[in-house]
C-alpha cells in the first residue's frame, strides 16, 4: 500500500503512546498517510496523568519543521501541544515560509488527568498570531472556555463560543462536546459552510486519552486526501468513535483508544 498524502505533525509527546504525536503518527498511517514530526515537548505520562514536561527550544522546533519541509511538502499540516508564547511565535514565523494552508489546530491546554499544558500568556499569543493561519481548529469545551473567556453549560453556548473563537481570525471552528454528561455528544462545527451540528451516542468508557490528538490528524488526514471540510470532520469523528469502542482498557486510569481499528490484517500475515 502506497502512502496517499504526508502529513506534518507539530505536537508534543505522550510516552504512554495513547496522545500526543505518538497517537498523531499512528492515525495517520492507520488511515493511510504519511507522518513527518515536529516535537514541540517530551512529556514523562501515564494513564493516570503527566509527571513532567520537558520543553524543546523553539529554535530547534524551527529547524525541524523546515528540515521536513524542504525535502518532503506536507499536503497538511496538524498542530497540537503548544506551550509558551516563544513557540508559538516561532512556528507562526516558521509557517510563512510553507505554503501549506491545510492547517489543523488542536489547542492542547490541559491533560486527560488535569494537567495544564500552557500557560495565560501562550493562550493569548495563540489567539493573537497563530488562530489567523489556521484552516480548522478544534477546541473541548474546556478549552473553547478560555479562547472565548465564556462559560459553556449549553449547546447555545457552544455556537456563541464558536462564533467568539472566529473573530480571532480562524475560517472554522469544530467544538467538541464529550464533556459534557449526557446520552448524546454534540460536535459544533461553525465556518465558512455556515454551522453544523454533528449528533452521536456517547460511548461510556473511561478509556479516551488521546481522542482530541486523534480527531485533529484525523481530520487533517482526510482533507489532505481532498475530502470537503465538514465530511473530514464527519469521518474523523466516526474513526474516533469506532476507535473508542474498542475499550482497550490498557492502564490504570484513562487508557488509549484503539487507532488500529481501521486496519484489516491478513490472517497469513500474522501467521
Amino acid at each position: 500500500m502506497k502512502p496517499r498524502s504526508k502529513i506534518l505533525i507539530i505536537a508534543g509527546s505522550d510516552s504512554s503512546g495513547g496522545a500526543g504525536i505518538q497517537a498523531d503518527i499512528k492515525t495517520v498511517t492507520a488511515l493511510g498517510g504519511y507522518a513527518m514530526t515536529a516535537i514541540t515537548a517530551v512529556t514523562a505520562q501515564n494513564t493516570l496523568g503527566v509527571k513532567s514536561v520537558f520543553p524543546i527550544s523553539p529554535k530547534e522546533i524551527a529547524k525541524q519543521i523546515l528540515s521536513t519541509c524542504e525535502d518532503i511538502k506536507p499536503n497538511a499540516i496538524k498542530i497540537g501541544m503548544l506551550h509558551s508564547s516563544k513557540v508559538i511565535n516561532s512556528i507562526e514565523k516558521t509557517l510563512r515560509k510553507i505554503k501549506t494552508n491545510t492547517i489543523v489546530l488542536d489547542p492542547v491546554m490541559v491533560a486527560k488527568g488535569g494537567a495544564k499544558l500552557i500557560n495565560s500568556s501562550a493562550v493569548k499569543t495563540l489567539k493573537n498570531r497563530l488562530l489567523k493561519k489556521v484552516l480548522l481548529i478544534t477546541p473541548n469545551i474546556p478549552e473553547a472556555e478560555v479562547l472565548s473567556d465564556t462559560k459553556i453549560e449549553n449547546l447555545s453556548d457552544m455556537v456563541k463560543a464558536s462564533k467568539i473563537i472566529l473573530k480571532y481570525g480562524v475560517k472554522n471552528v469544530l467544538l467538541k462536546g464529550g464533556h459534557k454528561k449526557s446520552k448524546y455528544i454534540n460536535d459544533v462545527f461553525l465556518g465558512d459552510s455556515g454551522l453544523k451540528i454533528f449528533k452521536n451516542k456517547k460511548i461510556n468508557t473511561i478509556n479516551t486519552h488521546g481522542t482530541g490528538c486523534t480527531l485533529s490528524s484525523a481530520i487533517a488526514m482526510f482533507l489532505s486526501c481532498g475530502k470537503p471540510l465538514k465530511k473530514s470532520c464527519e469521518l474523523g469523528i466516526k474513526y474516533v468513535n469506532q476507535s473508542i469502542k474498542s475499550n482497550l482498557n490498557y492502564g490504570k486510569g484513562h487508557g488509549p483508544i484503539n487507532h488500529l481499528n481501521s486496519i484489516k490484517v491478513s490472517r497469513n500475515f500474522t501467521k
